[in-house]
């Protein structure tokens, strides 16, 4: 008998890259029905990391020590495995409510608020991802 497919791997993978790793599992528990949430807690992981993944959307966290979110937005843009996936920064400067008011704020890439609802975090994966809302 062959191996059925893994349902796991048929969703789309989000990697979240934040030295927090609650943030990963909070994510993974709020979305993991509709995608692999796969977290890594060091961020000069993230190219390796995204380039064994494969995801379809990279969450990174803006504030971590070490490595700020902006040196891992770079460096896996200099990477042409990684250069293509959309990078959504995640960030606890401010709540849910203000979310319209990150639009922009980081250049070409999206932001969302840690504290999103699942609503807003899904419609940014999607959207990044290209899916649409549903």
């Amino acid at each position: 008998m062959r191996n059925l497919p893994d349902p796991e791997k048929a969703k789309p993978c989000v990697l979240v890259v934040d030295d927090d790793e609650a943030v990963a599992l909070a994510i993974a528990a709020r979305l993991g029905q509709d995608f692999r949430v796969v977290g890594i807690s060091e961020p000069a992981m993230a190219v390796a990391r995204a380039r064994e993944e494969r995801p379809g959307v990279i969450l990174c966290d803006i504030n971590m020590p070490g490595m700020p979110g902006d040196d891992v937005a770079f460096a896996l843009s200099q990477d042409p495995d990684t250069a293509h996936i959309p990078l959504v920064y995640l960030t606890a400067l401010v709540g849910p409510e203000d979310q319209a008011d990150l639009e922009g704020v980081f250049g070409d890439h999206l932001a969302v608020s840690k504290s999103a609802t699942t609503a807003q975090l899904r419609g940014i994966i999607t959207g990044a991802l290209g899916l649409g809302a549903d």
